[in-house]
């Protein structure tokens, strides 16, 4: 099997794997405990804080445990909403191709009455800081614009943004989940006032994440209960998880120069492979994006057709998020690039990280070649194409 949906989960580290049975079997006490097994579990947890905030330059008190992206976007997101209604501040600024997690949150606020600015996203799947500073108001309460894109990889300018976000004095999140463990990150440099990450996509385990807040954002509930998190999140900690994501999220980035160099030399064989298929394009920016991310789209095919050939093949891979895998609508992402419906229904999302070697990166571009060919072959629409009577809609 070549594995090559990394940004849809990846597989848990040795290292976090080792820690979090460690923990299972030694330090299971629940750290709100006032006697010395749980006062142990305590001071896990918090070497555990301590370890993550390194990671983003963060204080530990600015750290809150949540069970991942989508509960770390909606708690943000919401919680600035909140503080923004108490100003009379209702306008909120973000793009076309956030994450669902974002979007719908977004949609949910505007039905409460916010007014929700989703900005354009240019053909190479970048949004520029003008763009942003033009569209802020006196009654901007947030902008919220994700750090790297989960389907084509592309990094956005997060510094540029948050500096005139914190010019302007408006909080400014980013969801951060694709960019953990791959890219730097420094929320005081960059200007970033919450952060969402999720630990499954840096060799963690799953179900466990984290919510940055700088000092002075007043997070509002989403889970009520305990005091746990600083009576922001209530339930008891999943320490053994939470010891795992630590554990691969400071390996992530102490091996992420080396790893970011060998990854994107071969994303660059693949990207230069799949470009000789004819009448494909790829998708983002080509330097400006994730080390591991590939994605093209392939006219006159079905993406669902070429996954479940490729899958025959050995070949794990996707066509878009995982999050909506389940949709017949093509992704809304390549749809805010331009893409036309008809050719981002055939797209091929890979992502690859440091364990893939040269060998699997030939196997891929062979197995993608071959599919592509045989399902076209298939195609009365693309026989049409090729004889003249319809045009042909990439190069």
């Amino acid at each position: 099997m070549i594995y090559a949906d990394n940004a849809a989960t990846t597989k848990m580290s040795s290292a976090a794997i080792n820690s979090m049975i460690d923990c299972i079997k030694n330090d299971w006490g629940n750290p709100s405990s006032l006697y010395s097994f749980g006062q142990r579990a305590k001071e896990i947890l918090s070497s555990a804080r301590k370890n993550i905030a390194e990671c983003i330059n963060a204080d530990p008190d600015e750290i809150y445990f949540t069970s991942g992206g989508s509960e770390s976007d909606n708690q943000a997101i919401l919680s600035a909403a909140k503080i923004g209604a108490k100003k009379n501040k209702r306008h909120i600024i973000s793009t076309t191709f956030e994450h669902h997690a974002v979007l719908h949150t977004l949609e949910k606020l505007k039905k409460e009455g916010f007014e929700i600015e989703l900005l354009e996203v240019h053909e190479n799947g970048i949004v520029l800081p003008e763009q942003v500073k033009n569209s802020i108001r006196e009654d901007t309460c947030l902008v919220t614009i994700m750090f790297a894109n989960n389907e084509i990889g592309t990094i956005q300018p997060i510094e540029e943004i948050g500096k005139i976000c914190r010019e302007k004095k408006i909080i400014f999140h980013t969801d951060a989940v694709q960019a953990a463990g791959h890219l730097p990150i420094d929320i005081k440099a960059q200007n970033i006032d919450m952060l969402s990450i999720s630990a499954h996509k840096f060799h963690g385990p799953k179900g466990i994440g984290v919510l940055y807040a700088r000092k002075g954002v007043a997070l509002s509930n989403l889970i009520e209960g305990g005091a746990q998190e600083k009576g922001k999140r209530a339930g008891t900690e999943n320490l053994p998880a939470i010891v795992a994501m630590a554990t691969a999220l400071k390996s992530a980035c102490e091996n992420m120069k080396v790893n970011s160099e060998k990854v994107s030399a071969l994303r660059d064989k693949l990207i230069e492979g799949l470009e000789k298929i004819p009448h494909c394009e790829l998708n983002g920016d080509r330097e400006n994006r994730l080390p591991g991310n590939v994605n093209f789209c392939f006219e006159g095919i079905e993406g669902e057709s070429l996954l479940l050939l490729l899958d025959d093949k050995g070949i794990c891979a996707s066509s878009g998020s995982a999050c909506t895998s389940g949709s017949l609508d093509p992704s809304h992402v390549l749809l805010a690039i331009g893409r036309p419906h008809e050719v981002a229904h055939g797209s091929l999302r890979l992502s690859i990280d440091e364990t893939n070697t040269p060998e699997e990166i030939f196997c891929i571009v062979k197995s993608v070649a071959e599919v592509v060919d045989y399902l076209r072959n298939m195609s009365p629409l693309w026989k049409d194409k090729v004889c003249g009577k319809r045009e042909f809609v990439l190069r």
